[in-house]
Order: structure tokens, then sequence, then C-alpha cells
């Protein structure tokens, strides 16, 4: 073992220590300033669709073009940190999506919106596969799981708060007063520049090792690396020279191709259920019969139910493994989708049976994504993981952009009824955790060398 791959292995056995917990505390609330800035557009929707009087298929398309944006930012994103660094491209793509979302208010019609809301996507789908990557690599191997769920929970708390801003805010004070709240973590980025370094795991793999060696000793990682056995480590890992650039057939190589196939498929599932469901879902609760500010409170309570199915899985994961959780999460998901739907089907709003299936959608569906996020970095060596985890989160915005539409679409050809909606959304999280049973692999308590093979 050079000492190099000595340095890796003991911050794979390093105790979580005050720089990993600043770590998830900086990195995390970026995480939900973005879920925030997500999430406060099913309640702009919600308004706006009364105010310019917006057919379900238009609120859909104003949805899906934030998504439609995140493609593009997750698929760009990932390559560029691969090449450029983690660091760098969390900050450019904080910066650029909360600008963005304070212009937001700016827009006078659908075409307005959808059109901002989609540069806005850009910077928030490029700004969560890199924090991942970079959180993921940071992390011991034993608490990796935990640590990344975690960093997953405070996109509940942005659920929360873009929930109260939906109940709050825009009732007294307008849409648009949601949009400006949502441009605060602008001045969040500044922080960041400081607190967050370069991952060494990314900077050993690019040859650059004293930073490597300087961020180690930050981390109270003690000991010396000679530069030219460390270098040669270096190049060892990432093929005899530093690799700058990754093509997606790198994704498909031997090892690879299984893991890739299983997480594109497993993204897919998550991202068309999760924003098919709670972008949509201020107006679904309308179409139920309640009042606007009936539906913003009732949004309120069930996303609240996000916080303790983070904290569950994050308990789990550890214990019972990144597979056996994502499964059992996705199938009593798609349990609670089927009867949220079987519930649609009656003549009245029915408070008990909205929240009891509607919270249980949300604690396993948000349960799910804190595993996804830490499975996904995960099953990649690190000169393709920026790369490997952008793509997947990209293909999985592909269905976010389809998932919205589908509803209003759904919602027009059945006259509102909601159980075609939901349905759909049970099929869909059965074909995910079959996905997972079959193909997936557990990765609980290796390292992420041992499991790329690097």
């Amino acid at each position: 073992m050079t000492k190099t791959e000595a340095h890796i292995t003991q911050l794979d056995r390093l105790p979580l220590s005050p720089f990993h917990r600043r770590l998830l505390i900086v990195s995390g609330v970026g995480w939900m300033f973005d879920a925030m800035d997500i999430l406060i557009v099913g309640s702009v929707v919600a308004t706006v669709a009364g105010i310019w009087k917006l057919s379900p298929q238009v609120s859909g398309l104003i949805i899906s073009a934030n998504l439609l944006g995140m493609f593009v930012g997750a698929a760009l994103a990932g390559t560029l940190a691969d090449r450029f660094g983690r660091k760098g491209i969390f900050q450019v793509t904080l910066l650029a999506y909360s600008i963005l979302t304070g212009l937001s208010a700016l827009a006078w019609n659908a075409a307005s919106l959808a059109g901002i809301r989609f540069l806005a996507g850009i910077g928030m789908g490029g700004e969560l596969p890199v924090a991942s990557t970079l959180v993921s690599e940071f992390a011991p191997a034993k608490r990796r799981g935990w640590l990344l769920v975690m960093l997953e929970s405070f996109w509940a708390y942005g659920s929360v708060l873009a929930a109260l801003i939906g109940y709050l805010f825009i009732p007294a004070f307008g849409w648009q007063a949601a949009f400006l709240i949502g441009a605060i973590p602008a001045l969040y980025v500044f922080i960041l520049r400081r607190a967050i370094p370069e991952s060494p795991r990314y900077l050993l793999s690019q040859g650059r090792v004293a930073e490597a060696e300087a961020v180690l000793r930050q981390m109270a990682v003690t000991g010396e690396v000679p530069e030219g056995q460390a270098r040669s480590a270096a190049g060892t890992r990432a093929g005899g020279r530093p690799s700058t650039r990754v093509g997606i057939a790198d994704l498909f190589a031997p090892g690879l191709a299984r893991r890739t196939i299983m997480l594109w498929i497993l993204w897919f599932a998550m991202i068309f259920s999760y924003y098919g469901i709670f972008t949509w879902l201020p107006g679904l609760l309308r179409g139920k019969g309640f009042t606007l500010q009936q539906a913003f409170l009732l949004n309120l309570i069930i996303s609240v139910f996000q916080i303790p199915g983070y904290f569950s899985a994050a308990y789990l994961i550890e214990r019972w493994g990144r597979k056996s959780t994502l499964v059992a999460f996705l199938l009593l998901n798609a349990v609670a989708a089927f009867f949220f739907a079987e519930q649609s089907l009656g003549a009245r709003a029915d408070v008990v049976q909205t929240l009891l299936w509607g919270g249980l959608m949300a604690f396993f569906n948000l349960g799910a994504w804190g595993i996804v996020y830490t499975y996904t970095p995960e099953l990649y060596p690190t000169r393709v993981r920026g790369t490997g985890t952008g793509l997947a989160a990209a293909i999985g915005r592909l269905s976010g952009v389809l998932g919205p539409y589908a509803v209003g679409m759904m919602l027009t050809a059945f006259a509102g009824s909601q159980f075609a909606v939901f349905i759909t959304f049970t099929v869909v999280l059965i074909i995910g955790g079959l996905t997972v049973l079959i193909l997936g692999e557990e990765t609980k308590g290796r390292t992420l060398e041992e499991i790329s093979g690097e």
C-alpha cells in the first residue's frame, strides 16, 4: 500500500468530526434552499392558474420547464465537476439558480414564467448531484450512508419552508414574494466559498497532490506524502495520467454497465413519481374541493412527514443496507400511492384519508430519496463519479419533465379524476423497486475504492 492509499484508508476510517458536521451543514443548507426554490413553483402555479386562467396542461408545462432545465444542468454539471472540480461547480450552480429564482418574480404570463424557470432549473439540476458527489468523497466508509441521508434530509426542511411560504406569504403578499424569498441563497454562496474544500479524492485523481495533502491535513489526517510517491499513486488511480475528459461510454465499461442501467431506471421512477406528485399536490388538493388556503395547509402538514422518513432511512441504511432499505421504501411508497388513488374516488374530500396516505407517500418517497443520493455516487469510481451521478440525475429529470405534464394531461382526459394519476405512480414505483431488487448490489460498509475496484 502506498502512503497515498494509506491516507485514503485513514480518511475512510475517521470518526465523524467537526469537519464532517460543518461539511454536512454547509452543503445541507444549500440543499434546503434548492428544495425550497423547486417546490415553491407548485404553490405559485396553483395561485397563478386562477389569476391567468391557465388550463391543467399549461400549468403542467410551467412545472415541466423547470425540470427540463434541471435535466440540462444535471447532464452538464456532473461532467464539468469531473473536469474542473466539485467545489467550483457547486458554487456556480447555487449562485445561478438563486439569482434566477429572484428574477422569476418579474414574470408577466405563463410563457415568461416557464422561460425563467427553465433557466433557474439549469442551476438547480447541476447543484444536487455535485453536492452529493462531494460529500460522498469526504465521508468515512462506515458512516457514509448516514451522512448522505442526513444531507438529503435537508430537502425536507426546504419542502416545509416552501409549504410555509405558500401558506403564509402567498395569500398575504402575492406569489411574487415567494420567488423573492427564494433568492436568499445567492448570499449563501459566499459562505460556501470559504467553508468547503475540494475533494481530496478528486485532487489525487488529477495529480494535484500538494492540494490534496493540504485538505487531508485540514481534516486531521496526519503524515506527509513524498510528492513523487503520491503522484505515482495518483497516476495509477487515474489510469496512468490525470483524467480530464469522461464520456457516456465510460459509464458502460465492464463492471459499470449493469449499475448504470439500474440507476437510470431508478432515477426515472423516483423523479417521475416525486415531481409528478409533490409539485402538483397543492393543485391536486384544490381539485378535491379544498379551498386554496386549505390546500396550502394540507400540503404543509404532508410535507412534515418527510422529516421522519429521512431519519428512519438514515437509521436503517447502515443496518439493513442500501439495497434492502431502498426496495422496501419504494414498494411501500407504491402501496401508499395506491390507497391515495383509491380514496380519491370518493365524492367528497376526506381530510383524514388525505393526510394519512399523503403523509405516507411523503414519508417513504423522501426516505427513498435519501438512499438514492447515497447509493448513486458510491457505484462509480472517482474519475467518473461526477459524470455518472450527474447523468443518472439527468435521465431522471427527463421523467421529471414528463411527470407534471402527464398529470395535467390525465386530469384533462379523465375530467379531473385523480385515480389514474396515482395508479400510474403506483406502477412506476413498483418498477423502480423491482429494478433495484434484481440489478442492485449492496455497498454498506465498503469503501468507495472497494466498490469501484480502484
